[in-house]
Order: C-alpha cells, then structure tokens, then sequence
C-alpha cells in the first residue's frame, strides 16, 4: 500500500469511531494535516452526525467548511468528547511530536478541551524514541534568538522555518539532532524558556488512542 493509501485506511477508521463512539450531536476537534484532512473527507460523509467541529488551524477550517461541515471557536465550546490528529512521530506510550505543518499551539489547545485524543497515523510515524523528526517551537519573533540560543544549550540545533509565520503570527524554530527520553520533561523545559509559546512535544498530554495504518489492516493501541 502507498503512504496515502494507509492514510485514507486509518481515516475512514477514525471517522468508523466517530459513528460509534461519540453520540449524535456531538462537537469534533479536527487537527491539520494530510492524514486529519483525509479524516475530514471521511467526516463529511457522516457529517450528519455530527452538530459541529473546532478546527485547529485555518486551513483546517476552511477544508471543513467547504465539505458544508459548521465550524465553532473553540470559546464557544465547554466540551468535546474527541479530537482527532495525525502526528509526525509517536510512540508506543503515545507521547508525539507534532507540529511539521506549524499549527502545534492551537493543536495542543483543542486537544487539551476535548476528552479523548484519537491519534491517525501510518505505521511510519511509530518509533522507539522521538527526536528524529525536528522538534517544532512556536516563538514570539522578537525571541527568536534568545530562545534559539537558549535550546543549543540543551542539546538541540534550532533552525528557523523560513518564509513562515503560524496562526497566531509566530515564528517556528524547527529544532534538530535529540534523542527524547523523558519526552513529558522536556516539554515542560522548553516551555519555561521566556518566548516560548509552546513546543510540539505532546507528552504531558499524549494520546488516549492511536489508530495506526499498518498493510495487514488498522492497529488500535492504548496506553
């Protein structure tokens, strides 16, 4: 199977526990990506379902709403029962990286309202340790260097994503060369560095299921 094959797969397995786990009515978070928007094409066939998504980027917003899929601000909404992302990098206790199409921040803000992360990935994005994807770090521009210079003295080598700017007018530093152990630690180091938004280690909150795209069919994993 292609790459894009085993995306449509786990998609349509997603949207399947949509329609079987979330009750009629419900609002949907919705990540950014090739896998999420092959999920938003499967969502639109059951979009009947559904009264209403929060998307987590713009781009994301508007492939939902040209399906004729209703988008809420996420400030309209007190409950979600399930968001559902890709990620670039995951491991078998469900801690990612997330964040390569730049949209980490209001990724990791959707998933924190929603009550169950349903990650979609292919079997590509498994691994052993994380780091080998650059880590993505949302920056205030006028940080960029001292966050820059402050992530070289933990280990990393911090590039700047040229020629783009987030949602929300940031810059991202795309951060090279780690081997991730304590995947929850870092996040939080990273965090504490002054002009740092948020970075796209999704430890402190992982996960709950993954739905990986294998050739032999759809795995369910846990934590």
């Amino acid at each position: 199977m292609t790459q894009d094959e085993l995306k449509q797969a786990v998609a349509k397995a997603a949207a399947d526990y949509v329609a079987a786990n979330v009750p009629p009515g419900s609002i949907v978070g919705v990540g950014t990506g090739s896998t999420a928007n092959f999920f938003i094409d499967e969502l639109a066939k059951i979009k009947d379902r559904v009264a209403a998504t929060v998307a987590s980027s713009e781009a994301t917003k508007k492939r939902l709403e040209g399906h004729g899929i209703k988008v809420l601000d996420l400030n309209e909404v007190s409950r979600m029962p399930v968001y559902v992302d890709g990620a670039d990098e995951i491991t078998a206790k469900l801690e990612m990286v997330k964040g390569g199409g730049g949209a980490l921040t209001r990724e990791k803000i959707v998933a924190a309202v929603a009550d169950r992360f349903v990650c979609v990935c292919d079997q590509s994005k498994l691994v052993g340790t994380l780091g080998s994807f650059p880590l993505p770090v949302e920056v205030i521009p006028m940080a960029r260097a001292y966050v820059a210079r402050e992530v070289e003295k933990l280990g990393g080598q911090p590039k700047l994503r040229e020629g783009f700017v987030t949602d929300n007018g940031n810059l991202i530093l795309d951060v090279h060369g780690l081997a991730i152990t304590d995947p929850a630690g870092f996040e939080t180091r990273l965090n504490q560095i002054v002009g740092v938004v948020t970075n796209g280690l999704f430890a402190c909150r992982g996960a709950d299921l993954l739905l990986l795209a294998t050739p032999d069919g759809v795995r369910s994993m846990t934590r």
